[in-house]
């Protein structure tokens, strides 16, 4: 029990993170919106799109292979030696990454970010931070210092959102604005080298990495064809339909993606917990921790999915200008939707991990990708951004119900059936609470969501769906 116990506080650190880094964009929606056109918001878009897709492909896959080889060992030169040589191939490839960036600045400035030059610099010097911040992250997340890194991910959220904040109030353009985001990936970079250098100190001698680009190339397609189908639909419409068409798109999406912030406590520490029980060939506890993370996580976000599909206008209404709101208030359902199915894939894939068949989720994601760019370029010259809410959750089902057929062939598939038809009932409950309420207004919401958080978990005690032992469970972490 102390290991669930332990592993369950350490999820809600991260979850705590992951609920702060999601209110700062909720806080600065509605500054940008209000303060730019939706064109500028547009604009702002593309910068935070084009900047998560770099780290998936200059990375290498090497953070998530940190994770997976170097967990269990205790070795301090060996971890020394593999940390730094993983540093200096990514180094090289960023710095490859620049050069190319340059030569092409001039039509990537055209396209995404309405001509702008200066934008597209601070986009290149922003992605260099956003790689060599990855993979310092994921040294911490590597070795568990789940606090630590839980609390560089909100600095480096938090600082970029004050600065943005603060240019905005001072009315500065848009291509200034974003300098804050800038900052952000900058200051944390030196206070984590800072302190991982003190921790590890320093060595030239570097160690091969055979083994290690073996599993990790694999995943490089994994990850792109990740953010292809979670944010190549922003491209597209930008392309067909203009930067006003992604600034309708965008809060409805960000909205429905909530969902995902529940799923990153599971991600960030599952693959750092299940090798060292998968290596001594503890399957039993693997099932476990697989099949609890999943129960929980369905727990959340299934209401979740609910009361953000439901109360999808009135927050856009709040959060954004009227012509947003009216326009794109439909994305978040399918978003949302889309994103619990992508949350059950990022638990469920760990048993093809552990297994070291990534060649298996690169294959799966790239044909999930390549469907993707294909939906939305098909669906939305027709039928708008609504078309790309579709392809999205359409793309997220086609991951979630391949990888579960392929998972199945090497573990028991972690559903708790009954648990999820309680959880489902308590769900609709809800839901019908809050459409009969029908709030408008902040105030509003806020107690209906309140009222509606009651009814869920009184219907799912009532119903069985939590017995005691998860009960003293939660107390025990209290």
């Amino acid at each position: 029990m102390d290991e669930y116990v332990k592993f369950i506080k350490r999820i809600g650190v991260v979850g705590i993170a992951n609920i702060l880094i999601s209110i700062s964009g909720l806080i600065f929606i509605p500054i940008i919106t209000k303060s730019f056109s939706t064109a500028d918001f547009g604009v702002w878009s593309q910068v935070n799109t084009f900047v998560s897709l770099v780290p998936n492909i200059v990375n290498l896959g090497l953070p998530y292979t940190m994770v997976r080889f170097l967990a269990a060992e205790k070795d301090k030169t060996i971890i020394r030696q593999s940390f730094y040589s993983m540093m200096l191939l990514v180094l090289a490839s960023t710095i490859v990454m620049i050069v190319v960036l340059l030569v092409f600045s001039n039509q990537i400035a055209v396209a995404l970010f309405d001509g702008s030059m200066q934008i597209m610099y601070i986009v290149i010097v922003m992605a260099f931070f956003a790689c060599l911040d990855l993979m310092l992250l994921s040294y911490f997340r590597t070795f568990q210092q789940i606090t630590v890194y839980s609390t560089f991910l909100v600095l480096q959220t938090y600082i970029g959102v004050v600065f943005s904040i603060i240019l905005t109030w001072m009315h500065q353009p848009i291509d200034v604005v974003v300098l804050g985001r800038l900052s952000g990936f900058f200051l944390v970079f030196v206070a984590m080298a800072i302190l991982i250098v003190r921790e590890l100190g320093f060595t030239t001698k570097l160690k091969g990495l055979k083994d290690e680009l073996k599993f990790a190339i694999p995943t490089v397609p994994n990850n792109v064809s990740s953010w292809i189908v979670d944010s190549s639909d922003r491209i597209v419409i930008g392309v067909f339909l203009g930067s006003v068409a992604v600034g309708c798109y965008s809060p409805g999406y960000s909205l429905g993606n909530l969902i995902l912030m529940f799923l990153t406590p599971f991600a960030v520490l599952l693959p750092a917990v299940l090798p060292e029980y998968y290596e001594k060939g503890d399957m039993d506890k693997v099932d476990t921790f697989l099949t609890y993370s999943l129960k929980y996580y369905l727990l959340i976000t299934i209401p979740a999915c609910v009361g953000l599909s439901l109360l999808s206008k009135p927050l856009l209404y709040i959060l954004t200008t009227t012509v947003i709101a009216d326009s794109g208030y439909m994305i978040t359902p399918l978003v949302a939707l889309g994103a619990m199915f992508m949350g059950i894939y990022g638990i469920v894939n760990n048993i093809i991990i552990l297994e070291k068949k990534t060649t298996i989720l690169a294959h799966i994601w790239i044909a999930v990708a390549v469907l993707n760019i294909v939906l939305n370029v098909i669906a939305v010259p027709y039928i708008g951004i609504y078309g790309a809410g579709l392809a999205t959750l359409f793309c997220y089902f086609f991951a979630f119900a391949v990888t579960l057929f392929y998972s199945k062939k090497y573990a028991r598939l972690p559903f708790d059936y009954k648990s999820i038809a309680k959880i489902i009932i308590a769900s609709v409950i809800m839901g019908v609470f809050v459409v009969i309420a029908n709030p408008v207004g902040i105030v509003s919401i806020v107690i209906v969501v309140a009222l509606s958080v009651v009814i869920y978990f009184a219907v799912l005690i009532l119903l069985k769906g939590i017995d005691k032992k998860e009960i003293n469970l939660i107390k025990s972490m209290v």
